[in-house]
């Protein structure tokens, strides 16, 4: 059983190729008074992202509140939920230091004292450029709790597809005692498994309705492909080869990482940590990481016997948003027999798996055709509880559990 974690996350977005790595930290801030206003640090969104150029630009954000599902602005005006300024500008920012290529590093954090938050829910906040809102550089989707419900969930393997197989189960209760909840039908969750949206779950029934709790237990859309644990790189340096790094060369101006090319495992389960497809950003050498650390091409590889032509092929993981898009998708090289994929990446260190999508699977992947599914896999679920009441105007989220099934 988990504890309500600050780290709990949604999405972020990029809509600009010279837009890099964006990063938030504490996307799920917690309404316990009046106000989130920034004051405590623990409390509040840190968010950065690199442009790559010395040039400076005018970036501004802005924040709606969105409704449960995130598919549209809720009915409440700004005013409603946000106190202060409804936009406000980057002015936070510093050049990188002695690097091959040039970027400027953006930071900000969010609430602040021209900014606040009233109300519990689901938030985006865009940045874009020279004024104009249309013109979108990227956006990040966070949440704020206020903790009114308690949920109780573990993760099993023996799910009621099979028994210590592929699959994990959840089951989950929420205890309602401290909300006037009139009908169970006002009470939807959200579940995710690893931050991912291709298989993230929304419940608008339970399975079973007790005095003042709501169980959610036995539900087959409750059971989630176990996978495996996620394959790693650390591009700490830029003279040696860290875990899972063939070899780095400098070569045409730029810094290039060869991972060892990757294998078809759909066999034994074999334990090894992992940080659930996040990543963190260091550089050796360096006394601040955001403006010393390079960028360098990193280069992936999986050799198959021949392409899939029932599907698609794409790295997961937070250095691609957790999303499914072209700048994710594998190509496949007849010569050389091998999927791969080429992307800029700041030095760090970085989990990724393999996610295949076959046609007409609405987006939705599977780990089992390169890495194989297993109960054993540890993995990080997040539960997210909304409750619209009778005549509101949006969705509350009044509950956050994150467990892990360890």
């Amino acid at each position: 059983m988990g504890t309500l974690s600050l780290w709990a996350q949604t999405r972020t977005h990029v809509y600009s190729e010279q837009i890099r790595t964006l990063r938030v930290a504490r996307t799920c801030l917690i309404l316990d008074k009046e106000s989130i206003d920034g004051s405590e640090y623990e409390n509040t969104l840190h968010i950065s992202f690199d442009e790559m150029s010395h040039d400076v630009h005018l970036y501004t954000y802005t924040v709606q509140q969105m409704n449960a599902d995130w598919t549209k602005e809720s009915d409440l005006l700004s005013s409603e939920y946000l106190r202060g300024f409804t936009t406000k500008d980057i002015v936070d920012f510093e050049h990188s230091i002695n690097t091959s290529r040039s970027y400027t590093h953006y930071r900000f954090d969010f609430p602040n004292d021209e900014m606040q938050l009233t109300k519990s829910g689901n938030y985006r906040l865009t940045v874009y450029e020279d004024g104009n809102p249309d013109n979108k550089i990227a956006e990040v989707d966070f949440c704020v709790v206020e903790p009114l419900v308690k949920i109780a969930a573990e993760v099993r393997s023996n799910t009621d597809i099979e028994l210590n197989g592929r699959y994990q189960q959840l089951d989950i209760a929420v205890n309602t005692t401290n909300i006037d909840l009139k009908e169970a039908n006002q009470i939807r969750l959200y579940v995710t498994q690893n931050n991912r949206t291709d298989n993230a779950v929304w419940l608008t029934r339970p399975a079973y309705i007790d005095r003042n709790r709501l169980r959610y237990q036995q539900m087959k859309e409750l059971i989630f492909e176990g996978g495996n644990e996620y394959h790693h790189f650390d591009a700490f340096s830029c003279f040696y080869a860290g875990t899972g790094i063939d070899r780095v060369f400098h070569e045409m101006g730029d810094y290039h990482v060869l991972l060892f090319p990757d294998e078809i495992t759909t066999g034994q389960y074999i334990h090894h940590f992992d940080v659930d497809g996040s990543y963190m950003v260091n550089a050796e050498r360096t006394q601040d990481s955001d403006t010393e650390a390079e960028y360098m091409w990193v280069h992936w590889t999986l050799p198959t016997d021949k392409p899939w032509l029932d599907g698609s092929l794409y790295l997961g993981g937070d250095l691609f948003g957790n999303e499914l898009t072209l700048k994710n998708r594998m190509q496949y090289d007849v010569q050389t027999g091998c999927y791969w994929l080429t992307t800029l990446v700041k030095q760090g260190a970085y989990d990724y798996q393999y996610w295949f999508s076959g046609k007409g699977t609405q987006n939705k992947t599977t780990t089992q055709r390169v890495d194989g599914s297993y109960w054993q896999t540890e993995n990080e679920y997040a539960v997210y509880v909304y409750w619209r009441p009778f005549g509101a105007r949006y969705d509350r989220l009044v509950g956050v559990q994150i467990l892990k099934n360890q």
